[in-house]
Formats: C-alpha cells, structure tokens, sequence
C-alpha cells in the first residue's frame, strides 16, 4: 500500500507545543539565545510509534539537559518536529524548510534510511548537520560529510547475526525474507554474504512491501525449501503477522531477525508465535547499567511505557548533539559538525559512540530471545523448549 505523498505540508510542533515561522524563530533566537534544534521523525503515518518515540525522548534529553543548565553557559535547547510520515519525498521538503531557517543549527533524523538518504543532498548543499538515530544502510553516513549514523550499520549487524544463526542457532540452511526499501535490501544482503562466508547456505531470498499484511503465500513458498531458519527483516507489526502467519501454516523453524523486531508489542501481538524468536540490540531496556536505568525509568515515568531501542538512540543523538556543541563552543553549523566528526566514546545508553571516518558508529551487540513471553539475553538462557 503506497504511502500518501502531500508536498508541501510540513507539521511543525515547537518544544513549547507550538508552530513557528521562520520570522518568529529568528526574532527568539535573537531576544532568549535559545539553540534551536529540529527534529524529523514519522509523527503519523505507519512508522509513527517510532517518530513518537523519537519526539518523547528528544524533548527529555532537552529537559534534563536544560534543567542541569544547558550548554555554551546556560543556553537552553529549543526543539521543533517534522513530520515525515515515513515518506521520503516529505523528508526532502522538510529539508528544505530546516535549512533554509538560519535559527536551527542541526537536525537529528530522519527515521527510515530511505528517507535519510532521499533528503542527505539538501544538507550537504546547505552545510547542515544531518544526525540519524537509527539510518543504518551501509551507504548512508559516508554519503556526506554533513551526515551521521549513530545506531551502527547492516555492515556490523548483518555479520553479527549471521554468527548468531551459525555458530549460536546452528543453523545451515537459512531463507531470508525482507521488506523491501532501502533498510530492508541492506539487511539482507549483509546477512546473507556473511552466512555464506561462514558455510550456511541461503537457501531462498524473498520480499515484500511496506504496507502488506498477508504473508501466507510468501512464507508457503519459503517453507519449500526445508529451511532449518528464517532471518526477517522487519518491523515489529509486520514480524508479529509474519510469525502468527508460520505459525498457522504448521512451519516450524527457527527464527531471527533484525534488531528492528525488539519491540514489547513483537510479544503483545504475536503471542505465543515469537516464543523462541531472536534478534539483535545495541540497547536493552533491562540492563543494570546505571545510565540505562534513569533512562529507562524516566521514560517509563513520563509516557507509561518502557523505551524502544529506536527511541533510545534518539535520545543519544540528543545528548551528543548537546556535547558535541559544548565541545565546539559556538552553534554555528560547521563548527557543530566538526566537533560530532571528532566524537570518540561518548558515553551512551544504547552504546558509546565512536565515529569513523565515514561518520557511522561502531557498534556492539547483543543477542536476545523472547523466552516466556520476554526478551531474554539469549547467553544467560539460551533457547526455550519447543
């Protein structure tokens, strides 16, 4: 189901809970020194539990960093929030718009890498930071010196998971289905290569597209195949329908997936289909670490629900943007960038963040199951019982 394209419309909300013009912002910027920051995430739209995400844990950072007394001597942050609605052709006018607004002095997002990249040649013409919590195609951050990916790429992922399945899952024969845009086709051929380099086999490669809901024929077909696995790249509704769907059908076979399946409503939709389920995340909401567990907590606190590892990265990219214009000493736009370009270990909730040469993040990973009904680290209790 094709998204609906609206050129033109740009949803902006204010940190405040108002819209702004581009007049009105410059004449605050002028009388309060506030850094404006915007923000463009999937607020409606299929992906919106994610942009929601995003916004919650974008304006918490702003608030805890403001309420500590902000940065360059007491600056406070300001944020304002596009909405994409997950399409690319809106990531590019909002682009347009952010740059063109002198007041704002970076952008973190957008969600998808599809739209991240769609709308990467705006901020490099423009010389405007372009920080993506969680665009993690391969191509992406080296794209332009203006960008950055701080969730880490499918080249680290893909590899990760490929030993998960091989030497942990003992897998050999793996049919692969994934969705297919940019994120999705990355995933997987990353996947696959390193699978194959380790003596799996692939045994089938399908995809489907955004907006479908039934996989029966799909999954019938890769069924065939005597598959001993199944690696998904997916989001988590459609991984909670893909599974419910396997699992009618009477295919049993062990399942993996991206770190985009870590999600509580993986478990809250799919039931007892996604028991045994694997995955990947640079974040993990039961962590003791200390750091993790304000974030957790607060999250919890203010918005009722525990945090996606999409809304931790957020949160991430807010804090090191703050830190990175700390370091600079000045919001002016390439200072801003150089300071994020020399970023080494900064310190994080969903993994510290070193940036290479290219402006991606290396980044570790852990292995995760869901075992009775919860998200497990899969070293502490390996497989449930089948």
């Amino acid at each position: 189901m094709a998204k609906r394209i609206v050129v033109g419309l740009l949803v902006l909300v204010a940190a405040a809970g108002g819209a702004f013009a581009a007049g009105q912002g410059e004449r605050a910027a002028a009388t309060d020194g506030d850094i404006h920051i915007a923000l463009s995430a999937p607020i409606t739209g299929d992906w919106s539990e994610y942009g929601i995400g995003f916004d919650r844990s974008a304006r918490m950072a702003i608030d805890q960093i403001n309420a500590d007394g902000g940065v360059l001597g007491g600056r406070k942050f300001r944020l304002s929030v596009g909405d994409t609605e997950g399409n690319p052709q809106m990531g590019t006018t909002l682009a347009q718009r952010f740059t063109a607004d002198r007041t704002i002095v970076a952008q973190i997002g957008p969600f998808a890498s599809s739209t991240a990249m769609a709308s990467q040649p705006i901020f490099d013409a423009e010389g405007m930071v372009q920080l993506s919590p969680t665009a993690s195609h391969a191509d992406f951050a080296g794209g332009s010196r203006w960008s950055f990916g701080i969730v880490g790429t499918q080249a680290g992922e893909g590899p990760f998971n490929a030993r998960f399945a091989y030497e942990h899952l003992g897998l050999r024969r793996v049919a692969v289905l994934h969705l297919n845009n940019d994120f999705g086709i990355d995933s997987a051929y990353y996947f696959s290569k390193a699978f194959e380099e380790l003596g799996g086999e692939i045994v089938e490669t399908d995809f489907y597209f955004d907006g479908e809901r039934d996989f029966t024929a799909v999954l019938t077909k890769l069924s065939r195949t005597n598959a001993d696995g199944l690696y998904i790249v997916s989001f988590y509704n459609d991984g909670a329908a893909i599974n419910l769907q396997r699992q009618r059908l009477g295919w049993d076979v062990q399942v993996l997936g991206t770190g985009s399946l870590y999600n509580e409503q993986l478990i809250a939709l799919g039931g007892d289909s996604v028991e045994g389920v694997c995955t990947a995340t640079v974040f993990y909401a039961d962590d003791p670490d200390p750091r993790v567990r304000r974030y957790v907590e607060e999250f919890r606190s203010r918005y009722g629900v525990t945090p996606s590892f999409h809304a931790a990265v957020a949160y991430d990219a807010m804090m090191l943007l703050a830190d990175a214009i700390e370091r600079a000493g000045s919001t002016d736009r390439a200072a801003i960038r150089d300071a994020l370009a020399e970023t080494v270990d900064f310190e994080a909730v969903a993994g510290n963040v070193t940036f290479t040469p290219e402006g991606d993040a290396v980044k570790s990973y852990r292995r995760l199951v869901i075992y009775n009904g919860e998200f497990r680290l899969f070293d502490e209790v390996g497989l449930p019982r089948r």
